[in-house]
């Protein structure tokens, strides 16, 4: 295998793009994994939880848009960090997102398999173990499609994302038919006010409401492979994301709202990953009821393609740059992918998800994974807004509009995100801390043994 041919240039357009930053927070999947945890944590102000959040996340997303006119890079937020702040940060804003991504194929995968057999076992889903190893077949079978090239990738996504798309309007426009005049939960302004947060409150819901939206920055890690704009516009990458993230807050409060009106408590936290289907279950008769299950099952496979391409885009730019061992670098010669780095998160998600099946629950498991996952992504997103600011700061002086786009609104988003990272850990149990905060820590094995590796101490 060739280390010298490159990805496949300019293989994804605006459009592509867009649907890659959608799939990458996988809507449907979020809503059946998440929703239990983020209900059970601060009750009907989940809404606000996801609409604050998502005006955080904005301002994380102006700060890769703004973060990119740097340079096209597959490695992103490692990139510019770097290039802003030194080789040690940029190395910790990308070992932040290659940890949560190893996570991740644990969160991700097991609602996957949980769906699947509600569909062909139901009496296995408290399986801890059948769980672990259908969640293994399919991380197999999405590495499989993610290595044999982008646009396969590319083609398999537009598919999956356009079925569930369909389905989730769906179940959105039966909902408020059928329980808009008898809502489960009375539609209140309080859902959305801030003041009916308290700090602790909101660090609670927002550690939660975060992971709603982590995904969308995939678009960014496939820059390189992306087709060049028009000249003085911005990177069809960049217009990506910003579109994927407008669409995703609406999508994300309209489907909690829906949540809301059609399941009372009990019921959402009965339901755990499969709260899409307890939604049809009360809206559509057998057998169309499953079309949520299936609708949750194409999600989480999108959400497993995006991440993989996104922890082995990060693996191989920062092998590209001597930070990890260069064999992570090697390339395809074929299918023009980063093999050897698409082949470690597969390896490591199947040795997580068969250690996480010693746990006593499946619901334990995901708990643990998406509050670890939550902090990490506040570790390196929170670094992106920092550079961002930093790096634009002389767009202070001009006019409102750079002001705020360039360095106010990253700002406050990455300051909100250290707040809330801060805040959450005495929250934490043991085992989310060591995962949370122990997977960062970890982080400087490899960067002092490719420190000793180059034999220098360029770290700055």
């Amino acid at each position: 295998m060739s280390d010298k041919v490159g990805l496949a240039k300019e293989s994804l357009g605006a459009f592509e793009s867009a649907v890659m930053g959608i799939a990458g927070t996988a809507p449907a999947f979020s809503v059946a994994v998440t929703t239990a945890t983020i209900v059970a944590s601060v009750g009907v102000l989940s809404v606000g939880s996801i609409l604050y959040c998502g005006l955080i996340m904005f301002g994380i997303m102006l700060a890769f848009f703004h973060l990119s006119k740097i340079s096209p890079h597959a490695g992103a937020a490692y990139a510019w960090v770097g290039h802003v702040f030194g080789r040690t940060w940029g190395f910790f804003t990308g070992w932040g997102l290659l940890v949560a991504s190893i996570f991740f194929m644990v969160s991700a995968t097991i609602p996957a398999a949980t769906s699947t057999l509600v569909l062909i076992a139901p009496e296995l889903v408290e399986s801890t173990s059948w769980v672990a190893l259908t969640a293994a077949i399919w991380l197999t079978l999405v590495t499989l499609v993610v290595t044999k090239g982008i646009k396969h990738a590319s083609y398999t996504q537009l598919i999956l994302t356009g079925v569930e798309t369909l389905v989730i309007f769906a179940l959105i426009l039966s909902a408020f038919v059928e329980y808009g005049g008898r809502p489960a939960h009375i539609p209140s302004l309080i859902w959305f006010s801030p003041f009916s947060f308290s700090p602790q409150l909101f660090a609670t819901g927002a550690l939660t409401a975060i992971f709603f939206y982590w995904g969308w920055d995939v678009t960014m890690n496939l820059s390189e492979e992306t087709k060049l704009g028009e000249l003085g516009k911005a990177h069809p990458a960049s217009q990506g994301a910003f579109w994927a993230m407008v669409n995703l807050i609406l999508f994300f409060i309209i489907m909690m709202i829906v949540v809301l009106i059609v399941l009372s408590d009990e019921e959402i936290a009965k339901a755990n990953t499969n709260v899409l289907y307890a939604i049809a279950n009360k809206l559509f008769p057998a057998p169309w009821n499953y079309l949520a299950v299936l609708s949750t099952i194409l999600s989480t496979i999108g959400t497993i393609e995006t991440q993989i391409l996104q922890f082995s885009r990060s693996m191989f730019a920062m092998a590209r740059d001597e930070m990890l061992h260069p064999r992570y670098a090697k390339i395809h010669p074929q299918w023009q992918t980063p093999w050897v780095a698409t082949s470690v998160i597969w390896l490591l998600g199947v040795l997580l998800l068969f250690s996480s099946s010693y746990m006593p629950s499946v619901k334990k498991i995901l708990e643990s994974s998406i509050l670890a996952i939550g902090f990490q992504i506040c570790f390196y997103m929170s670094l992106a807004g920092f550079a961002c600011a930093w790096h634009y700061r002389v767009k202070l002086k001009g006019g409102a509009c750079d002001a705020i786009s360039y360095v106010l609104w990253p700002l406050l988003a990455a300051l909100f995100m250290v707040f809330i990272a801060l805040y959450s850990i005495p929250t934490f149990d043991p085992v989310t801390n060591l995962l949370g905060i122990g997977g960062i820590a970890l982080g400087f094995v490899p960067l002092l043994l490719s420190a000793f590796r180059r034999g220098n101490d360029s770290l700055a």
